[in-house]
C-alpha cells in the first residue's frame, strides 16, 4: 500500500496530481491520504482533487485534515470526493483484500506525561473531550474489524499523530497542538499493524509505540525531503 497526507490541493492545481496518482497506482495497490486534503478547506479544491484522482486506478482511502474543516465545507469535501468513490473514514472501516482500514482524523492534546487532563475551565474540558471522541471512534472501527472478520490485517488511518517520536522536529512548544496520546491506545490494544497520519509537516517518518506497533508520518514535505519519488510511502502488509 501506499499512503501520503498533506497534499493540500488548490484550486490552481488542475492537471497538477494526474501524473503523480498515475505513478503511485503502478507501485501499490491502495492509497491512503492521511488529511489535508485540501489547502483552505474550500469544497472547490476537493473537485479539483476528484478530477485528478481520475487517473488513480487504486482504491483510495482517505481521512480529512484540520485544513479540510478550516471553512467548515467538510460536508461538501466529503460528499465531492465519495461520489468519485474514495472511502473516507471518520469511525468508519474498510475492508481490501485482507486488510482492514479504520479511520478517523484524531485530534490534540500532547502525549505522555504531558498529555492535557480533562480538568478546569468548559473550554478544557472541551479540547480535551474531542481527542477522547476521536480515540473512541477509532477503537470502535477497529473493534468492527476484529468481529466481522478473522485473520485481518488491521492499519489505523489519521491525521493527528497518536506518538510524540514522528513529531519530533517541530517546535516542541506545539506538540499539544500536533497529536495526543489518547490515539495509540486503541492502535495497541487491537492489534493494528501499523498507523499512519500526517499533519506535523517537519516532524519524523518513523516512530513506534509503547507496544511496538509501528507508526509513520508520511506529511508529503517529509517524503519529499526524504528523498521518496514519487513522495508517497509503500509499505508491504
Amino acid at each position: 500500500m501506499a499512503a501520503v497526507g498533506d497534499i493540500h490541493v488548490r484550486e490552481t492545481d488542475r492537471g497538477k496530481w494526474e501524473e503523480y496518482f498515475a505513478q503511485v497506482s503502478q507501485v501499490a495497490d491502495v492509497l491512503l491520504l492521511c488529511g489535508d486534503l485540501t489547502d483552505t478547506g474550500r469544497t472547490s479544491e476537493a473537485e479539483v482533487l476528484a478530477h485528478e484522482l481520475k487517473s488513480c486506478s487504486i482504491p483510495v482511502v482517505a481521512v480529512l485534515g484540520n485544513h479540510d474543516y478550516e471553512r467548515d465545507h467538510h460536508k461538501g469535501i466529503r460528499k465531492t470526493l465519495v461520489k468519485e468513490n474514495v472511502h473516507l473514514l471518520d469511525g468508519d472501516c474498510i475492508v481490501i483484500g485482507d486488510v482492514g482500514f479504520a479511520g478517523v482524523k484524531g485530534f490534540g492534546g500532547g502525549f505522555d506525561k504531558g498529555m492535557l487532563g480533562m480538568f478546569g475551565e468548559t473550554m478544557i474540558k472541551s479540547f480535551v473531550q474531542e481527542a477522547v471522541d476521536e480515540a473512541l471512534k477509532l477503537d470502535g472501527a477497529l473493534s468492527r474489524l476484529e468481529s466481522e472478520h478473522t485473520d485481518l490485517k488491521k492499519i489505523a488511518v489519521l491525521h493527528y499523530a497518536p506518538i510524540r517520536a514522528t513529531v519530533e522536529g517541530e517546535p516542541e512548544q506545539i506538540f499539544p497542538f500536533l497529536g495526543s496520546s489518547r490515539l495509540a491506545e486503541p492502535i495497541n490494544r487491537r492489534g493494528v499493524v501499523a498507523a499512519f497520519h500526517g499533519h506535523a509537516h517537519i516532524g519524523t517518518l518513523e516512530g513506534e509505540t509503547s507496544k511496538g506497533v509501528k507508526v509513520f508520518n508520511v506529511s508529503k514535505p517529509i517524503l519529499m525531503k526524504e528523498g521518496f519519488d514519487p513522495a508517497v510511502y509503500i509499505l508491504e502488509v
